[in-house]
């Protein structure tokens, strides 16, 4: 477990932050700009100092202010990787690499520089400085040099930030496999919503320089008394899947969860896959009676669990499409459809989720559970 419990004032700005997260998996704090990410960012790095409080890794203590304690950052086997690669501009891509290992300890020597080179698909980049590389390969190169100093967490701090959209689709599988592969604990700051949804086990949202709520990606995205603070005013729910079936002949996907079949824009992983799928609110629409004759491939029998409050002409209402509860979508409906259908809770109606909606940056290769 990450135990963070700090106060500090920067300026008139007050941090109080209580947070008791586990390390597997991607921990991300996420939270509009000014909310108090990066000052955790750097009380876990030992770059700032709270006023009081105390931080931990399991058992290990590195801040307690009551008992004096506080672990100097080349001590606390932190790796930390910013929005800028930040490497040495006269040192090649291997000596920059080779720059975190000889400062590792030699028991903690667990990763070299070949396993990292081959993860990170960079070993033709190794004779080059850091002037002749992509705003990608920088990032990628820094994190490889954050991970063969072998710390046992790595705090990335909107490490992908700086990138336009591509070089972002080029960096986002290696975060994937960082996790998948080496089973390293990262805590991820972003205000990326997507970036969340793809990468994030568990997110802890920050904001007022505090962490108002901490739980699985899914829950916290279910969650609409969160949006003032979250800034995602667009309901929208995760749905745990996994992959049963390519259509190669019209581009489809079939992926199977608690309450039927999702089919979507194909995609590129192999049957048996496990995948996350963000569906948006306004992406689906609710019938009283199964549709015939209609475009739409995805009619999913559902009930009416609650019915939000209106925004303007929209009322959001979540449906549970399975009879335990456990895969929940929203959807959007105006106020003259909620009354003229007489929708309310406890109703049996049907889901209607477009497969178009669904694109791949909406889907997610799920963690590898051990």
């Amino acid at each position: 477990m990450l135990t963070l419990r700090a106060e500090h004032r920067l300026g008139d700005f007050r941090l109080a932050i209580d947070l008791q997260a586990s390390t597997d998996g991607i921990l991300a704090l996420f939270g509009a700009s000014g909310a108090g990410k990066t000052s955790i960012i750097n009380i876990l790095a030992g770059l700032t100092r709270p006023t009081s409080g105390r931080v931990s890794i399991g058992d290990d203590v590195l801040f307690d202010s009551a008992a004096g304690i506080d672990l100097p950052p080349e001590r606390r086997r932190i790796g930390l990787i910013f929005q800028e690669g930040r490497l040495f501009p006269h040192l090649s891509v291997r000596r920059n690499l080779l720059y975190g290992f000889r400062r590792a300890p030699d028991a903690a020597r667990q990763l070299d520089l070949g396993r990292i080179v081959t993860l990170l698909g960079i070993g033709h980049l190794l004779g080059r400085r850091p002037r002749d590389l992509s705003g990608g390969e920088k990032q990628r190169v820094a994190i490889g040099r954050a991970l063969l100093a072998n710390p046992r967490l790595l705090l990335m701090d909107e490490p992908l930030a700086s990138l336009d959209g591509a070089r972002k689709e080029e960096i986002l599988p290696f975060i994937e496999e960082l996790r998948d592969q080496l089973g390293l604990p990262i805590v991820y700051v972003s205000h990326d919503l997507n970036e969340i949804i793809r990468l994030a086990d568990t997110v802890a949202i920050v904001a007022g320089g505090r962490v108002v709520a901490t739980g699985p990606i899914e829950d916290i995205l279910a969650r609409r008394d969160l949006t003032a603070m979250t800034g995602f005013y667009e309901a929208s729910a995760v749905l745990r899947a996994r992959v049963t079936r390519h259509e190669d002949d019209f581009g489809l996907t079939h992926l199977e969860f608690a309450g039927g079949t999702l089919r979507i824009p194909r995609i590129d992983l192999p049957i048996g896959s496990g995948v996350r799928a963000r569906i948006r609110a306004r992406d689906v629409s609710v019938a009283l009676a199964a549709p015939g004759d209609i475009s739409i491939l995805n009619v999913l029998p559902a009930r009416i669990v609650s019915i939000g409050v209106g925004d303007g002409p929209y009322i959001d209402i979540q449906l549970a499409l399975d009879a335990a509860g456990a895969s929940l979508i929203w959807a959007r409906v105006t106020a003259r459809s909620l009354h003229d259908l007489r929708l309310a809770e406890g109703r049996d109606v049907f889901a209607l989720v477009k497969a178009v909606a669904v694109d791949r940056q909406s889907v997610s290769k799920r963690r590898r559970q051990g």
